[in-house]
């Protein structure tokens, strides 16, 4: 790594990470999270709070609770917890952004028919979604606003609608960032979509800049509901992560031997981390922007949890981030033909985003190997 961006002296997270800061040992707020999540949080109270919570909604509704669900091991490992450890009932909720992978639609099938649940599944409006995706890029340097806000907004839209008040996701943002902390009472609701999940654009901003194209029925689904209808159904969303320790490696272990949930190759991410972000075809792509505006991407992501466990050492770490970071990845090319975007104006956009003090130098920049399961993706425009 040429450049010398200030990083953790624990998990080597660096200076360009959202919401780090470090003490005066050089060691980062994450970690001490983390420290703090192992040895000071009572993690049998905080079972037995979770079992408090769920038996005031068990069996009073036609569904105990809503998961949202993606098929990636965070959510599966959610829904596989709730069905077998707690005996609830869901009703298990996709937003489908458009980019599910093949396998990852083959382990929804089976974790669906093994765990014997109510599924719904929903995709927004192709024309709608390329429009934002563009927008969000130009803006942001993100092109998943319209993943970000429909993920978070539209199961909350379903619980309305079906009278469902309980709603139960996956990790909380304290496992990896300091948005909030796990001393903090963490709830899933629109303070927490406004500071961490809609880029700081809400679905109002995106018709004025959009400038009349789409109408505010279009962006219904990426919408995040009025606080008194939630109120009227007497809501709560959490995380299950805030009642039970989260470990994704267990965690995956887990759902792969009971629901022959398979992992796959990511770009970008090495091949010990099968489990690791396999939903969507463009996962590659978001962590080369993420590469080239803060200058480190999933593996740094992935050293730093290792890290922190002690998996593995400082010098190990290093090499797989050298190893494996910063290549362009295969999947431009079909992302490049969805928006009638040329590579130039691409990295025109992502350079306008770079978070100092990284400065991006594409010397360097290898082309990473296509994915195999490219040539199976539609490549309808």
């Amino acid at each position: 790594m040429k450049e010398s961006l200030k990083r953790c002296n624990n998990c080597l997270l660096p200076e360009t990470q959202e919401t780090i800061t470090f003490d005066n040992d050089g060691v980062c707020n994450v970690c001490r999270q983390q420290e703090n999540k192992k040895e000071r949080i009572d993690w049998s109270k905080k079972k037995e709070q979770f079992i408090e919570l769920i038996n005031q909604y068990k069996g009073k509704y036609d569904y105990d609770c809503i998961v949202p669900y993606s098929g990636g091991k965070d959510s599966t490992y959610t829904l596989y917890s709730l069905v077998k450890e707690f005996g609830l009932k869901p009703l298990v909720v996709c937003f489908d952004h458009g980019f599910l992978r093949p396998k990852l639609k083959q382990n929804t099938e089976r974790t669906m028919k093994k765990l014997g649940v109510d599924y719904l599944h929903f995709r927004p409006n192709w024309h709608v979604v390329k429009k934002l995706m563009l927008e969000s890029l130009k803006r942001k340097g993100d092109f998943c606003w319209h993943c970000h806000t429909g993920i978070c907004s539209f199961p909350m839209q379903v619980a309305i609608n079906f009278k469902v008040p309980l709603i139960i996701w996956g990790e909380p943002s304290a496992e990896y960032t300091s948005y909030y902390t796990y001393d903090d009472n963490e709830e899933v609701d629109e303070k927490r979509f406004n500071m961490w999940g809609n880029l700081g654009i809400t679905a109002q901003d995106m018709i004025g800049f959009l400038d009349g194209t789409i109408t505010e029925r279009d962006l219904k689904p990426f919408t995040y509901p009025k606080l008194k209808d939630l109120k009227a159904i007497n809501y709560r969303s959490v995380c299950l992560g805030s009642y039970i320790p989260w470990d994704v490696k267990k965690q995956s272990e887990l759902i792969k031997k009971e629901l022959e949930w398979e992992g796959n190759i990511v770009e970008g991410v090495p091949p010990g981390y099968d489990y690791e972000k396999i939903e969507c075809m463009f996962q590659g792509i978001r962590d080369y922007l993420k590469f080239i505006k803060r200058g480190f991407s999933r593996t740094s992501h992935l050293m730093s949890i290792d890290l922190r466990n002690k998996r593995v050492t400082k010098e190990q770490a290093l090499e797989m981030i050298k190893k494996y970071e910063g290549k362009r990845p295969a999947s431009l090319d079909v992302f490049l033909n969805y928006l009638d975007l040329t590579e130039e104006e691409f990295m025109e956009i992502a350079l306008s985003h770079v978070i100092a003090p990284h400065k991006f130098d594409s010397e360097d920049i290898k082309r990473g190997e296509k994915l195999p399961d490219q040539d199976l993706w539609d490549k309808t425009k």
